[in-house]
C-alpha cells in the first residue's frame, strides 16, 4: 500500500510562497487522493503490486489498456507530488552552488537566465501540468500528471506544480506571482543530492 510521504516541515512553514491552508489541501487532499486511487487501481490489478512506483511509470505503455490509465495517472500524481515536497524548504531560496550552479551556468549562461527560461516554460503550460529541470540541464513540461519517466527520460532533479490547486487559494489566477514566490523556497541542497545521484547512476 502506498502512503503519503512524511513532510519535513509544517503546513505553514512555506508561507512566503504558499499558505498553510493551501498546503493542507494540496498535501492532505489532492496528494492523498492520488495515493488512495493508486492503491485502489493496484487492488484491482494485483499482478502489478510488486512493482516499484518508478517501474510502473517507466513501463506504462506495457500495462493492459484497462489498467493503464488508473495506474499511470495516479502513480504519476503520487510521484510528482512526492518530488515537489522535496524541492521546497523553509530554509530554501537563493541561488544554487557547486555542480547545480555549474550545470545551470554552463547551459543558460547565468542563474537569472535559467530562472527566466524556467518561468517562461511554467507560464506556457496550458491548463494543468508540471515543469522540471532534468539532470542534463533540459527544462521540460508535462501535462496533467505525466512524468519524465513515463516518456523515457531520467528522473528530474527539480519540479514545479502548476496545477491551479497549487496556487489558486493564495494567488487566484496569478500563476506568475506564484512562480515568482516559489523561487524563495526552492531547496537547492535537495536538488544537488538528486543531481549527484543521477551522475552516479550514469
Amino acid at each position: 500500500m502506498y502512503k503519503l510521504p512524511n513532510l519535513t516541515y509544517n503546513y505553514d512553514a512555506l508561507s512566503r510562497c504558499m499558505s498553510g491552508e493551501t498546503m493542507s489541501y494540496h498535501y492532505g487532499k489532492h496528494h492523498q487522493a492520488y495515493v488512495d486511487k493508486l492503491n485502489a487501481a493496484l487492488d484491482a490489478n494485483p499482478e502489478f503490486k510488486d512493482r516499484t512506483l518508478e517501474d510502473l511509470l517507466c513501463n506504462c505503455a506495457t500495462l493492459p489498456e484497462s489498467a493503464r490509465k488508473p495506474i499511470c495517472n495516479n502513480a504519476g500524481g503520487h510521484y510528482n507530488h512526492s518530488l515537489f515536497w522535496l524541492c521546497m524548504s523553509p530554509n530554501g531560496g537563493g541561488e544554487p552552488t557547486g555542480d547545480v550552479a555549474n550545470l545551470i551556468n554552463n547551459r543558460y549562461g547565468s542563474f537569472q537566465k535559467f530562472v527566466d527560461e524556467f518561468t517562461t516554460k511554467a507560464l506556457g503550460v496550458f491548463g494543468s501540468g508540471w515543469v522540471y529541470l532534468q539532470p542534463n540541464g533540459d527544462i521540460i513540461t508535462t501535462p496533467n500528471q505525466d512524468t519524465p519517466l513515463s516518456i523515457g527520460l531520467e528522473a528530474p532533479i527539480l519540479c514545479l506544480d502548476v496545477w491551479e490547486h497549487a496556487y489558486y487559494l493564495d494567488y487566484k489566477n496569478k500563476r506568475d506571482d506564484f512562480i515568482k514566490s516559489w523561487w524563495s523556497v526552492v531547496d537547492w541542497n535537495s536538488v544537488s543530492e538528486r543531481l549527484k545521484t543521477a551522475s552516479n547512476d550514469n
